[in-house]
C-alpha cells in the first residue's frame, strides 16, 4: 500500500491458512439402459446426469422395461414321462375326461434390463445422490461396447466416486458358444470399469457382480467363482470389490405383475382354460362366467385411463382368485424379476455407512433392506474359499444368519493378498484423503516455492488430518501417532527440485483396519478360594 497522504491506514492480513475440504465419498455412477433419456426435449443419452431420488429418475429416465415372458410347453423325454421332468409350472386339467398334467417353463426375455430395479434397490439401502449414464433404450440389445462407451463419458466428471454396471452380467452373447461369449464380454467390461477407476481416474472404486452369481459353486453348469477368478484379470485389483451371491429381493410384488407380462396372451388363455376345464361348447352358468373372464385376457388394455386400468385390475384379481396356475405363474415371474445382482445394493450400503460413520468404517456386518435372502446359502466353511484365495482375488460373501437377516459378511478388495490394500475402507479412505488434499493444494500452484509456502501447506494438511483423526478415521492415541507431514528443502526436496519448480510433500497416515478375525482365548485356572 502506497502511503503518500498523512492519515491512518487499515491493512487486513489473513490469520489462518486455507482449509482442506473433505470431498464426497459416496456418489456412485450407474451405467445402463433406460426407458428414455430426456431433459425437456434434450437428450441425455451418453451424458452423465446427477439425480438424488427415484422421482428424479422417473422424470428423466422413465420406468422399468415391460418384462414379457413366454410360456413354453415341456415335452416328455423319449421313453419317459413328464414325472421325470422339472418345470416351472405344473398344470392339472382334463383331456377327454381324463385327468392329465401339463408342464411349462417361463422363458425370460432376451434382454434382462436391470438398471431400473437396481436403482430401486440402491435407494432402499440408503442410496443418495448419484449419476446415471443411459447408453440406450429398451429397444436396444444389451451390448458390451455400448456400456463401455458409458464408462468413457465419466472421464470429465469429477464428483462420482464409484462405478456400478448392473447389466454387465446380462450382456447378450453372440456366436454358437453363447454362454462362454456372454461371460467373456462381461469380464471385458468389468476390466474396463476397474481400469477406469485405478488407471485413468485413480479416484474411484468399482463394485462388481459375479457372472452367473445366482448359482451355487457346485452347480452342474459350472463354478461361477472359479470362472470369475480365471477370467477377471486386472492390474488394479485394489480399486474394486466383488460380492456373491445374487439377492432374492422384494422390490416387486406379485400385484405389480399381470397377464400382460406373458408374451402371447393366447397361450395363457389356453392354459387356464385347460386347468379349469372351460373348453366345452355348453358350460354351466358359473363356468361360463369364468370362461368370459378368461376370454378377456386377449382384450386390449393398452390405454392408461382410469377405466382401462380398473378393468385390467379386475381381470387380474379374478384370475388370481380362481386359477392356481395363474397365481403360480405370477409368483414365479416375481421371483425371477426380483433376482438381482448385489452391486447396486452395496453402493447404497457404502453411502449409508459413509454418512453414518465415515468412509473409514468397513461396509460390512450391515443388514440389507428389501432383500428376502441370498440366492445361495453360504456356510462358514464355504466362505473360506471366497475370503482367502491363493491368487488374492477375495470375494465378499452375503450371508443369511438366523435371527439377524441378510448381512454383508466381507470387506475385502479384489487385492486380498496385499497388506496395503486388502480392505475396502483403507482404499476408499486413501482416495478421499488424496483427492481432498490434491484439490486444496491446487491453490498454491505457481506460488513461491519457499519456506512460507511450505509452512502454509504443512499446517493446512495437518489441520485436516487432525480433524479426520478426531473422528476416528486414523489410528493412534495421538495425532503424532496417526500421521506426519513432511515438506521442505533437505527433507522432501533437493535444490535441483526447487530449480525445476517441484514442491514435494510427503504425508504418512495410519488408517484404521477392520477387526476381521476376533480370537478369544479361554483357559482354566487353579481354584483360589
Amino acid at each position: 500500500m502506497a502511503m503518500k497522504t498523512p492519515g491512518v491506514y487499515i491493512v487486513e492480513k489473513n490469520a489462518f491458512p486455507n482449509s482442506v475440504v473433505e470431498v464426497a465419498t459416496a456418489v456412485p455412477a450407474f451405467i445402463g439402459y433406460t426407458e428414455k433419456a430426456d431433459n425437456n426435449n434434450k437428450s441425455l443419452k451418453n451424458k452423465p446426469w446427477r439425480i438424488s431420488s427415484m422421482a428424479e429418475f422417473h422424470q428423466y429416465y422413465g420406468f422399468g422395461a415391460p418384462q414379457k415372458f413366454s410360456l413354453e410347453a415341456v415335452a416328455a423325454p423319449d421313453g419317459g414321462t413328464l414325472d421325470d421332468v422339472e418345470a416351472d409350472i405344473t398344470v392339472k386339467g382334463k383331456d377327454n375326461d381324463t385327468e392329465k398334467e401339463k408342464k411349462y417353463n417361463l422363458k425370460r426375455p432376451d434382454n434382462n434390463y436391470m438398471l431400473y430395479r437396481s436403482m430401486l434397490l440402491f435407494f432402499q439401502n440408503g442410496g443418495g445422490p448419484c449419476y446415471i449414464v443411459s447408453v440406450g433404450s429398451y429397444k436396444d440389445d444389451i451390448e458390451e461396447s455400448s456400456l463401455a462407451g458409458g464408462i468413457e463419458t465419466l472421464v470429465k466428471e469429477q464428483e462420482p466416486t464409484m462405478v456400478v454396471i448392473p447389466e454387465a452380467v446380462a450382456i447378450k452373447g453372440d456366436g454358437e458358444a453363447e454362454g462362454e461369449s456372454k461371460g467373456a464380454q462381461c469380464f471385458k467390461l468389468q476390466q474396463a470399469a476397474v481400469a477406469h477407476c485405478g488407471e485413468t481416474m485413480k479416484n474411484r472404486f468399482a463394485i462388481l457382480d459375479v457372472y452367473n452369481g445366482d448359482r451355487a459353486q457346485q452347480d452342474s453348469r459350472g463354478n461361477c467363482i472359479k470362472e470369475f477368478r480365471n477370467q477377471m484379470a486386472t492390474n488394479f485389483p485394489a480399486f474394486c470389490a466383488t460380492y456373491y451371491p445374487w439377492l432374492q429381493t422384494s422390490i416387486l410384488a406379485a400385484a405389480d405383475l399381470s397377464f400382460e407380462n406373458i408374451d402371447k396372451p393366447d397361450d395363457l388363455k389356453a392354459l387356464i382354460q385347460y386347468e379349469l376345464n372351460l373348453t366345452g361348447d355348453s358350460l354351466p352358468e358359473d363356468a361360463q362366467a369364468q370362461a368370459d373372464l378368461v376370454n378377456q385376457i386377449t382384450d386390449d388394455f393398452s390405454g392408461t385411463d382410469a377405466e382401462t386400468l380398473a378393468k385390467k385390475k379386475a381381470v387380474d384379481n379374478g384370475l388370481t382368485n380362481m386359477s392356481l396356475a395363474y397365481k403360480l405363474i405370477k409368483e414365479h415371474l416375481t421371483d425371477q424379476l426380483n433376482l438381482l445382482p448385489p452391486a447396486a445394493a452395496m453402493a447404497g450400503i457404502y453411502t449409508m455407512v459413509d454418512n453414518a460413520k465415515g468412509v473409514w468404517k468397513a461396509p460390512a456386518n450391515v443388514s440389507l433392506s428389501a432383500v428376502v435372502q441370498p440366492s445361495v446359502d453360504i456356510s462358514h466353511d464355504e466362505q473360506e474359499n471366497l475370503n482367502v484365495d491363493v491368487n488374492g482375488k477375495s470375494i465378499n460373501a452375503i450371508r443369511k444368519f438366523i435371527g439377524e437377516g441378510t448381512l454383508v459378511w466381507g470387506a475385502r478388495t479384489l487385492d486380498g493378498n496385499s497388506l496395503d490394500w486388502r480392505y475396502i475402507n483403507v482404499r476408499r479412505t486413501m482416495i478421499m484423503l488424496e483427492e481432498s488434499i490434491r484439490l486444496a493444494t491446487k491453490a498454491y500452484v505457481f506460488e513461491a516455492n519457499d519456506a512460507n509456502t511450505w509452512v502454509t501447506i504443512k499446517s493446512m494438511i495437518q489441520n485436516f488430518l487432525t480433524g479426520i483423526w478426531k473422528r476416528g478415521g486414523l489410528a493412534g492415541s495421538s495425532p503424532d501417532d496417526a500421521f506426519s507431514v513432511h515438506v521442505g528443502l533437505g527433507d522432501t526436496m533437493t535444490p535441483e527440485d526447487i530449480l525445476e519448480g517441484i514442491l514435494r510433500v510427503t504425508v504418512l497416515v495410519a488408517i484404521t483396519r477392520p477387526a476381521e478375525f476376533i480370537e478369544i482365548t479361554f483357559q482354566q485356572q487353579m481354584q483360589k478360594s
